[in-house]
């Protein structure tokens, strides 16, 4: 699942938020230093971020950075200046998701006694966050992984287009993937991985539900609706009786 990208060994030593510059001594260049970016490039840069988020939510990690840029209402340059190839700016969206994703885990783990309890509030809370339509790829191709389809399953890219509601296929793009990347997803996975124990300890998770499950779950209960109201109900419902689904029956 790891593929190279060509930006990446250039790209990854800028870190957006900061600016390179270096002193030159005698005609040789003393090395790099971080300065601040102005207060006009941090607010494009959050402008990106939150641009991103949102178009990279409704039409999956295969929209153009152009739509980001036109979101955020920059030059796609201005984008590009920030994140030097599409991967990067893929990598912090799907970092932050990740962490945000383990975050809620642990919340859950840590506030409910209750296992199933526990492993709803978590599904509730990703849900409800939209944390479904910005799932990392990484995250969900391990989860493919884990019964051995690789090839075969994948989770749909077909978003609703934004203004028409009409549905656009966008192809499906290979995203490289980072020894950190691949930190931040096995943390994630590993306490989703408790809260699914417990629960199926408990007896109230059905024996066959894995992890790659609990993480389809929460991308499938993630419609893009153009009415936030609809989306949130059509959401609520459909995670409901998803729920119902993973839950064990008595005999």
């Amino acid at each position: 699942m790891h593929v190279q990208d060509p930006h990446w060994s250039s790209a990854s030593a800028v870190v957006p938020g900061t600016t390179m510059s270096a002193a030159t001594n005698n005609g040789r260049a003393d090395g790099p230093r971080t300065t601040p970016l102005r207060v006009d490039a941090q607010r494009n840069l959050e402008h990106v971020l939150r641009a991103a988020r949102e178009v990279f939510g409704e039409l999956g990690y295969g929209a153009p950075m152009e739509d980001v840029a036109r979101r955020a209402r920059v030059g796609v340059g201005t984008v590009y200046r920030r994140f030097p190839s599409k991967d990067v700016l893929v990598r912090r969206i799907a970092e932050e998701e990740t962490s945000r994703l383990t975050e809620q885990a642990r919340a859950a783990l840590g506030q409910e006694d209750e296992p199933w309890s526990a492993l709803s509030r978590f599904l509730r809370t990703s849900v409800a966050s939209g944390a479904g339509r910005l799932l990392p790829p990484q995250v969900l191709r391990v989860g493919v992984e884990e019964r051995g389809t690789a090839d075969h399953a994948r989770v749909p890219q077909q978003r609703v287009q934004p203004g028409t509601g009409e549905l656009r296929l966008l192809p499906e793009e290979p995203v490289a993937v980072a020894p950190e990347d691949d930190a931040g997803a096995a943390e994630l996975l590993e306490v989703v991985g408790r809260l699914v124990e417990r629960a199926r300890a408990a007896g109230e998770l059905r024996p066959d539900v894995s992890v790659s499950d609990v993480l389809l779950v929460i991308a499938t209960a993630a419609p893009s609706l153009p009415d936030a109201a609809q989306q949130a109900a059509a959401s609520a419902r459909l995670l409901d009786i998803l729920l119902e689904g993973l839950r064990s029956r008595p005999a």
